[in-house]
């Protein structure tokens, strides 16, 4: 009588355990073998970030875009790569994509400008009053700036 059968294991079934059981054991020696240095680093999470407010009153942490346009969607920050989220202050570069409404906002065409980002003046949320919220936002054109727009301009957060 085979020994397999007499203890319940068919043999290609321990032969998928085994080949399973060493898959397992290469992927974390190699794991293992990966330098801290090209790991992935832990960011330490704020347990209560100051929040940015989008248009949907949505609140939102280093987003990678932000609509600055709210009723008409013409001019959108895209790209945000942030620097800093703290408490008082959030800053980040990106590209501000503003149409140029040429002949007419419809049959315009949205321009790229890149830009330097700062958020500040945080504020407790009026809809949730133990969440902060920034309620400033500089840009900081360094090429140009949209026209008629100045190159270094800061304006209020009010959603």
């Amino acid at each position: 009588m085979d020994a397999s059968r007499v203890s319940g294991t068919a043999p290609a079934t321990r032969t998928r355990a085994r080949t399973a059981t060493l898959l397992c054991a290469a992927a974390a020696l190699a794991a293992g073998a990966v330098p801290a240095s090209a790991q992935p680093a832990r960011a330490v999470m704020d347990p209560n970030p100051v929040v940015v407010v989008d248009c949907f009153s949505q609140a939102q942490v280093r987003p990678q875009e932000y609509l600055l346009a709210c009723g008409d969607g013409n001019n959108r920050l895209i790209r945000l790569r942030w620097d800093t989220w703290g408490q008082r202050t959030a800053t980040a570069t990106g590209t501000d994509m503003v149409n140029d409404c040429t002949p007419y906002c419809a049959a315009g065409r949205f321009r790229a400008y890149p830009v330097k980002v700062t958020l500040s003046h945080p504020r407790p949320w009026p809809d949730h009053p133990d969440v902060q919220r920034y309620t400033t936002i500089r840009l900081l054109y360094t090429d140009t700036a949209p026209p008629p727009v100045a190159k270094d301009v800061t304006y209020k957060l009010v959603y």
